[in-house]
């Protein structure tokens, strides 16, 4: 490439194996030690490290300090908007990778996406907030309609005090497995925030899966009806 910027850094990056997994166990949100990442990446501590400069030096992970340990965590939303992008393209285009066991339903089922909620309950809530009109026009210039910021608002959300974020109020976001749209943006980190403070789910400490109490499915399925 002559001109431009050059993606090619980025998506060699990006496109080893091992930092690949890396990247993945950060869509879950959390920060998480370099020990954690060598685990998820199936390589040594050594190796880890020498993945996690190259990851920060690319402006693809962030750094911080807490005490004798370090924690990692993605850059930034635009980060997990690209990973994102790339895990939906990859399924789309039948590359999956497959791991056998019950974590994989349950990561269908409901998963963290970074900061939103992912899989089928992510798509059932964003489908739901489409037919009943709460999410309105175009999925590459979606908005919150008057009736859907009184809908988030019963819910608890106050979105005139939202996190200060570059993300968008609202983003359509290609769901991997179910082959459809989820919401992402900064409406999509408050309701998957608002969904665990309710206690009608929680986060697998060991993973990205969110996990539906038989109470906290009830009500979700109750708030978020076609």
């Amino acid at each position: 490439m002559k001109e431009g910027p050059d993606f090619t850094r980025v998506a060699a990056l990006i496109g080893d194996p091992a930092r690949a997994n890396i990247l993945t166990a950060l869509m879950s949100g959390k920060a998480l030690t370099a020990s954690e990442l060598a685990a998820e990446a199936g390589v040594s501590a050594q190796t880890a490290s020498a993945h996690l400069a190259k990851l920060r030096d690319g402006t693809l992970v962030a750094e911080r300090k807490q005490g004798r340990h370090k924690y990692f965590r993605l850059a930034s939303d635009e980060v997990a908007q690209v990973l994102e992008a790339l895990m939906g393209l990859a399924a789309g285009s039948g590359h999956l990778r497959t791991r056998t066991g019950p974590k994989d339903q349950a990561m269908r089922e409901a998963r963290a996406c970074y900061n939103h909620l992912a899989g089928d309950m992510g798509v059932h809530m964003f489908r739901s907030m489409r037919q009943n009109g709460h999410l309105i026009g175009p999925e590459d210039a979606l908005r919150l309609s008057e009736t859907g910021s009184e809908f988030v608002k019963s819910l608890g959300i106050d979105l005139e005090n939202l996190p200060r974020s570059k993300a968008p109020l609202c983003r359509a976001c290609l769901d991997w497995s179910a082959r459809d749209t989820h919401l992402a943006g900064q409406l999509g980190r408050a309701l998957l925030n608002q969904i665990l403070s309710l206690g009608w789910a929680v986060k697998n400490a060991d993973s990205r899966v969110v996990i539906f109490s038989k109470t906290g499915k009830s009500a979700f399925f109750e708030t978020f009806r076609p």
